[in-house]
């Protein structure tokens, strides 16, 4: 019996893994919130599916998404980085990620923990939304245009209102599977 899917995953198995395993639930490890803050902004102008598939790579080439090790980053790494193959090489979303690893210590360090940070902005629970069509999900919300704007007086880059959107949902933030996904229910619960 085949499972109803939110169509976005397409054929590619690397998407469904994503979109069955991943996409929805909620986070609350400051790790993977700045690994899925750092993955959506190298998104920004791209397909999820170049993204997901180089996500290894930004992993080894990003010290697994240690901001504390990331904002020690210098011209001499970011420069290897600039011939690396296996990740997306655009200088500003490379030194955005340096940036933003450096506001994100700061904002750990102002609240304790991104997490508690971003989950204010749902009031602590997972925006529960009903799309019955993949038309009526919106690029951005309420929530994320004043996750965007704290985001960015705080010094973060590549954080605009879609991009954080993305991340609300990566991060469950939102739950956008569609109602007739088999995995709407499941993250509901999560």
């Amino acid at each position: 019996m085949t499972q109803t899917r939110c169509s976005w995953t397409g054929d590619d198995p690397l998407m469904v893994a994503y979109h069955d395993r991943e996409w929805g639930v909620p986070v609350h490890d400051d790790r993977k919130h700045f690994e899925f803050l750092v993955l959506d902004a190298f998104q920004a102008g791209l397909s999820w599916a170049i993204v997901l598939k180089k996500r290894e790579n930004f992993r080894r080439a990003f010290d697994d998404f240690d901001p504390e090790k990331i904002v020690r980053y210098r011209a001499p790494r970011i420069a290897r980085l600039l011939r690396d193959e296996g990740i997306i090489r655009n200088r500003l979303k490379i030194e955005g990620t340096v940036r933003n690893a450096r506001a994100f210590l700061a904002l750990q360090e102002e609240r304790g923990s991104f997490d508690a940070f971003a989950w204010d902005f749902v009031d602590g629970a997972t925006k529960l939304n009903k799309w019955k069509g993949r038309g009526q999900i919106p690029a951005r919300s309420v929530q994320s245009d004043r996750m965007s704007a704290a985001l960015k007086t705080r010094g973060f880059t590549f954080v605009g209102s879609t991009i954080c959107y993305a991340y609300m949902q990566a991060a469950g933030l939102v739950n956008d599977h569609l109602v007739s996904c088999f995995r709407y229910a499941a993250v509901r619960k999560a």
